[in-house]
């Protein structure tokens, strides 16, 4: 395949397939306090936090990690503020001790931080205020849960994006891969002639980070508890084995698992949903390291595919990309035909697409278990050449088209939900107010 495709493949992988410890949105805010903490120089006396209505909306309900079981925005940014390490990006909270989970409790019952809503910005946007007597430390997160653009200290900016990217450019010649050069017919070229020694310890560390957590998932009552009783409902067979193993991974992750996990689009729901069934079958169906590998590239990719349209943070839940993704990467360890491959995802995202994103929680992983069924049957549709026809609804003359017409409606036309979704979340709009 061509050189420049294939290296940009394989960049993206190492740049998207990376470790999270917890739920992205809250270890984002971490991330940015701990770093507006760092710039000051001092611990603030206040610490403010702007934020756009998605990552209000996907921290709400979520535990942040090492914290003792703290949801919501102002546990995540002051915890990382006391005990996080912004060097280590999303590993921020890592370094959290007991005696820094006791000063967040007691700086969040004396008022010590505000959340306010920040409106005609990115989907993904924190704004990380910190403030001792006369000295002032902002730190501006847009778009990608580490992509800091602005660093600001007493009115003089210490750093901006784009004056960056622009010195970069000029020094390195490097650019960021272009995801632009995502499609199926290419990814499935990649998976079949990707040397190993190019993905083997990305793809390996998802292996077994987020095999692990899946793990503790099912081994320990976390959350609600959807991939256990999935597994102890369902029965045993590989189907079932793999959409347990999702399900108690999110179950683990969202209600405050310390476990790091891989991500994909910024998520580590949408890490888990594209990698372990995928690992599941693989070992079901005897498949060597090699192989699963080469599939897991097809999942990864295929998922970053989709979500390239939608975007960061949307009211589409991105668990079906990812799902749609691991059908993909099934349909390719059965020895799919690239029109397979192509049908699975089509059947997914025409079946499940209309999934809602109502933030990060525990039902996130009854969602995952919802696409991943969608994922299955369709794989199955797939194999047996059942597909859903062109013209019927979002599906297109194409897959391609497919994946940008439902892509499109994630963006755009579920712009408006978000709102309203948002809205009922933090009471704006109130149930009795609804006939």
């Amino acid at each position: 395949m061509d050189k420049k495709i294939y290296d940009t493949y394989v960049r993206i992988l190492e740049e998207e397939l990376v470790p999270a410890l917890g739920c992205t949105e809250p270890i984002a805010l971490a991330y940015a306090a701990a770093k507006a903490g760092e710039v000051l120089g001092i611990f603030p006396e206040h610490l403010t936090v702007a934020c756009s209505g998605n990552i209000i909306k996907n921290v709400k309900g979520v535990t942040v990690p090492n914290s003792g079981g703290m949801k919501g925005v102002e546990a995540a940014a002051v915890l990382g503020l006391t005990g996080g390490d912004p060097g280590q990006a999303l590993e921020v909270l890592e370094t959290v001790k007991e005696s820094d989970i006791i000063r967040t409790k007691e700086l969040i019952q004396n008022g010590f931080c505000d959340c306010v809503l920040k409106e005609g910005v990115a989907n993904l946007y924190i704004e990380a205020k910190a403030v001792c007597k006369e000295e002032e430390a902002i730190v501006v997160i847009e778009d990608e849960h580490t992509n800091i653009t602005r660093i600001e200290k007493n009115g003089r900016v210490l750093f901006e994006k784009e004056e960056a990217e622009i010195q970069a450019a000029e020094i390195t010649d490097d650019e960021t891969p272009d995801k632009n050069l995502l499609n199926l017919e290419d990814i499935i070229a990649f998976a079949n002639e990707v040397r190993m020694e190019d993905v083997e310890n990305v793809l390996g560390r998802q292996v077994k980070y987020n095999t692990r957590i899946a793990e503790e998932g099912l081994k320990n009552p976390w959350g609600a508890q959807v991939g256990r009783v999935v597994l102890e409902e369902f029965g045993g067979d590989v189907k079932w084995r793999a959409v347990a193993k999702a399900a108690a991974g999110s179950d683990a992750r969202m209600s405050g698992c310390s476990l790091p996990v891989i991500i994909n689009s910024g998520s580590g729901n949408q890490g888990m949903t594209c990698s372990l069934p995928v690992i599941e079958y693989g070992h079901a169906m005897e498949k060597t390291e090699e192989e699963i590998y080469r599939a897991l590239c097809v999942s990864n990719l295929v998922a970053l595919n989709q979500k390239r349209y939608i975007g960061s943070l949307s009211a589409y839940c991105g668990a079906v990309c990812a799902a749609a993704g691991a059908g993909a990467g099934i349909t390719y360890l059965h020895g799919g035909t690239l029109e397979q491959i192509e049908n699975t995802v089509v059947n997914t995202i025409a079946d499940a697409g209309g999934i809602v994103c109502d933030g990060a929680k525990p039902s996130c992983a009854a969602k995952i278990s919802t696409a991943l069924q969608a994922a299955i049957l369709s794989h199955k549709m797939a194999m047996r050449g059942l597909t859903f026809g062109r013209g019927e609804g979002l599906v297109m003359d194409c897959p391609e088209d497919t994946i940008k017409a439902v892509g499109y409606v994630g963006r755009a036309g579920m712009k408006q939900t978000d709102v309203e979704i948002l809205n009922l979340m933090i009471g704006k709009t109130k149930i009795e107010e609804i006939s």
